[in-house]
């Protein structure tokens, strides 16, 4: 039997990276922004939930503060699918039978 966890459990990878790892340092994003060597608005869309974490910028927060980078793009995939889950009734596929 699968273990299927609820989408309630699930957590925006950037969301969680900012109340648990970047606002407890008290790390501006612009400062942080600067430290990885990407733009501003990249990291404030990310930390805000509006864009999702690419593996590269996992591996960026993986080398700055120690965090896994697989654990962390697990992470965003998990809250990708619970997002893209509430909507699976507006998806029509036909099931595609395939000859042997």
């Amino acid at each position: 039997m699968a273990i299927t966890a609820s989408p309630h459990f699930t957590v925006h990878a950037g969301t969680w990276l900012r109340d648990e790892i970047v606002a407890p340092r008290e790390i501006s994003v612009t400062d942080l922004a600067r430290h990885f060597g990407v733009s501003r608005q990249a990291m404030s869309t990310l930390l805000n939930g509006r864009a999702g974490l690419t593996a590269e910028m996992a591996i960026r927060f993986e080398k700055a503060f120690g965090l896994k980078a697989d654990t962390l793009c697990r992470m965003q995939t998990n809250y990708d699918l619970a997002k893209a889950r509430e909507t699976q009734d507006e998806i029509t596929v036909a099931r595609l039978e395939v000859a042997a």
